[in-house]
């Protein structure tokens, strides 16, 4: 309620009794300001008597200035010798301001005319400054401020109008009434400060009656700590909780007694956190519960308490109760916990997420904040399941847990939607680049091993991230989006982040449509294959074919490879496609020349299905096939992934069939997994063919590397790509065996494959002349 003008100056007391202490805080506050403003005062009189001393004779002003400093004598002494005053009329400070002003005034009737206008306003320009002092130093005495500025104000108009300087002195006029508008506001100010400061102070008497009374009548006790918050006054109470005595927790602080000893060693719960913070902050609380060792059993208490400050407003402590918690908390927690929580992590389930998530978007809706859903699927977790079994998978995901939770800050919530898969929810996301910063971390985190019974755990993680309300206004539609995100960040390599985008709906209703027009590609015969020649590269004679899977839909048309053959491998239609080419690839060159080879491009599906074998010798068994015309192509990236395959390769060399390692020198990894594979061949990537053609020296020794190394192996080595003769004769002259590309041949259909076959083996031509 803003207090009336007479209230403010203290012309009225209103309601109650709160005006004498009004009044002695107001005096107390004059205290350290009144020799302040007296003493302005007597330097703007030294100010006046040196710029007219020489205009004015001293019997001018002489009375002028003992007068001056006969009212601030007299101030001095009123206030030293009496009491504070029950009447704002007999106030020191009251009567000073009134005098002090009628002699400025006199300044101003007597001091200005004779000298001209520079010294008019040399007197002005001292009691405006007087004035703006007023309204700073005199707010606790508001009578006599207000006194003074009214009446120095008045009589500076009047002298400039009596001179005929009627605008000056409208302006002077202006500067008085903001003056004394702007004093009265800051006395105005200064109540309700008081005021607050009563209410204060009030209140903590009120609490102090009521904890001694809960003291001397409750079962629960108080506790008290001093402003370092150690514990001080500890009741006997309190100590035979503890099992100890009274003094013996007197000064040890209240967080330390409470962590026990976790407290040295940084291992705090987040109960004793949140009372740090508090405490900390200066701020009550009520009901925080913070678990308690107990004798060596886990208690829970309930803690409550406010700040205790002293009449200069200082803190002194925490005066709070506490109350035994420990059963009615357990039962609540294991209802919660199953109603809310993984039972494995501890984090928060999918069902609780999705209620996260539905708070933050609504408290955005009404107050303008962003919410960002981020799902993390952890990379090469199921190698650890089925190599190590789900024990030690499942106290991985406990330490994946941890990790991520670590990195959250106060607000955010980490869950566990299922398998390997989390989530996390930032409520308020001000800054975008925050979630992309917390992605990196949380990324960066998952790929540091993991150390799980003497067991050094590689994984890794992708995060994808959804923010409201730009990507989606309700759980459903932000949950969709952020699972786009994750599957970008799995198509982009894995181990990133990617922020939802529109164009990956989009992209994902594509893929919908091609996976349900795949599933019929078959028995629809849209499904082909062509061949691409390989040649010797010395001879230039034909040595087998390449097989390329190609699918021509009578909507889509032609769909590239790179786009359905991952749609086939995520909707596990790759078995049954793979199976298909495999036999029809068998088929078509069981009617080439004996030594003319078929290869196959093999998915990492295809290596891992167990049936593999058998859909091998199924193929070779109907088209009649020799073992060794067949060859299996697995990208180098494929091993990288999973280097359990290794033991599916002897396998299929156990069949008679070889295997080309494809890719090779793009898999950014060790070659350890060449020395427990045996292939027949290394294919080179195109990007070092057109290096080495191009005599980019890195490129050159790359080749030279691997045709070393794979002589050394016992392994053949072919080029792919050769698009023109330079490319040809460099890969040649490097030691390449034999030579793939359009130089040599494009894809053809199985007709023309075998045309070419048949004509080249009958007429020995060369496809590629070499001399």
């Amino acid at each position: 309620m803003t207090p009336s003008w007479s209230y403010t100056l203290g012309l009225a007391r209103g309601r109650g009794d709160a005006y004498p202490a009004i009044a002695e805080m107001r005096a107390e506050a004059m205290k350290g300001r009144r020799l302040l403003w007296l003493g302005a005062n007597l330097a703007m009189m030294l100010a006046v008597v040196a710029l007219r001393y020489r205009m004015l004779a001293w019997d001018a002003l002489m009375p002028w200035g003992a007068a001056i400093v006969g009212v601030e004598a007299l101030i001095l002494l009123g206030v030293w010798r009496a009491p504070p005053p029950q009447s704002p009329w007999r106030d020191p400070d009251v009567l000073g301001g009134l005098f002090l002003g009628f002699c400025w005034a006199v300044a101003m009737a007597l001091f200005t005319g004779p000298a001209g206008t520079p010294y008019s306003l040399s007197l002005l320009s001292i009691g405006g400054a007087l004035a703006a002092v007023a309204t700073v130093l005199m707010t606790p005495a508001p009578i006599g401020g207000l006194f003074f500025i009214v009446i120095i104000g008045t009589a500076a108009a009047a002298d400039v109008a009596m001179d005929g300087r009627v605008m000056l002195a409208g302006m002077t006029g202006l500067f008085t009434t903001a003056v004394a508008a702007t004093f009265v506001a800051n006395a105005r100010q200064l109540i309700h400060r008081i005021t607050a400061e009563q209410a204060l102070a009030g209140k903590e008497e009120v609490v102090s009656l009521l904890l001694r009374e809960f003291e001397d009548t409750s079962a629960d006790w108080l506790w008290r700590t001093d402003a370092a918050k150690c514990l001080v006054d500890v009741s006997p109470r309190l100590a035979r909780l503890f099992n100890v005595k009274a003094r013996q927790l007197e000064g040890k602080p209240l967080l330390a007694v409470l962590a026990g000893e976790g407290w040295d060693h940084g291992d705090v719960a987040p109960g004793i956190r949140m009372l740090a913070d508090k405490l900390r902050l200066r701020e009550s609380f009520r009901d925080l519960v913070v678990p308690v060792m107990i004798g060596g059993e886990r208690r829970w208490w309930s803690l409550s308490a406010a700040p205790r400050r002293d009449e200069r407003g200082t803190l002194v402590g925490f005066w709070g109760v506490g109350t035994d918690a420990t059963e009615r908390h357990r039962s609540a927690e294991k209802i919660d916990r199953m109603a809310r929580f993984d039972a494995l992590t501890g984090l928060a389930n999918r069902a609780h997420i999705i209620d996260r998530l539905g708070e933050a978007l609504r408290e955005g809706h009404h107050v303008g904040h962003r919410s960002t859903l981020m799902l993390i699927d952890l990379d090469r977790f199921k190698q650890v399941n089925d190599t190590l079994g789900h024990p030690i998978g499942d106290k991985l995901l406990i330490e994946v847990a941890n990790r991520i939770s670590a990195l959250l800050a106060p607000g955010d919530v980490c869950g566990r939607l299922g398998g390997d898969e989390f989530a996390v929810v930032v409520p308020d996301v001000t800054d975008r680049d925050r979630v992309d910063v917390l992605a990196e971390r949380i990324v960066h985190v998952l790929s540091a091993p993991f150390e799980i019974e003497g067991n050094e755990l590689h994984i890794g993680g992708s995060v994808g991230s959804a923010t409201a309300p730009l990507d989606g206004r309700i759980v459903e539609t932000l949950l969709r989006n952020a699972d786009l995100a994750l599957y970008r960040a799995k198509d982009d390599g894995r181990g990133v982040h990617r922020r939802y985008e529109p164009s990956l709906h989009a992209q994902a209703e594509n893929k919908r449509k091609i996976e349900i027009a795949l599933r019929d590609a078959l028995e629809r015969r849209e499904l082909s294959l062509v061949y691409q020649p390989i040649v010797d590269a010395v001879k230039g004679r034909l040595t087998g074919f390449e097989a390329f899977l190609r699918w021509t839909h009578p909507e889509l048309g032609n769909v590239s490879p790179d786009i359905f053959i991952p749609v086939a491998e995520e909707a596990r239609l790759i078995g049954r496609i793979g199976d298909w080419v495999m036999h029809s690839a068998c088929r078509d060159a069981a009617t080439w020349p004996d030594h003319v080879r078929v290869s196959i491009n093999m998915a990492a599906a295809q290596l891992k299905d167990p049936q593999l074998p058998a859909t091998i010798i199924a193929a070779l068994s109907h088209s009649g096939l020799a073992a060794d015309r067949l060859e299996l192509e697995v990208a180098e990236e494929v091993f990288v992934r999973d280097g359990s395959l290794t033991e599916v390769v002897d396998k299929i060399l156990a069949l008679g069939v070889r295997i080309t390692l494809d890719d090779f020198g793009t898999g950014k990894s060790s070659l350890a997994y060449l020395r427990k594979a045996r292939f027949s061949s290394i294919k080179i990537d195109r990007s070092f063919v057109r290096g080495a053609a191009s005599n980019g020296a890195e490129s050159v020794a790359i080749v030279r590397a691997i045709v070393a190394m794979a002589e050394s192996l016992g392994m053949a080595t072919i080029a792919e790509g050769a698009e023109t003769r330079n490319e040809f004769d460099k890969m040649r002259s490097l030691g390449c065996k034999q030579v793939q590309g359009w130089l040599v041949g494009q894809p053809v259909g199985p007709a023309e494959a075998a045309e070419i076959a048949h004509l080249r083996d009958r007429s020995e031509d060369r496809l590629v002349r070499v001399h």
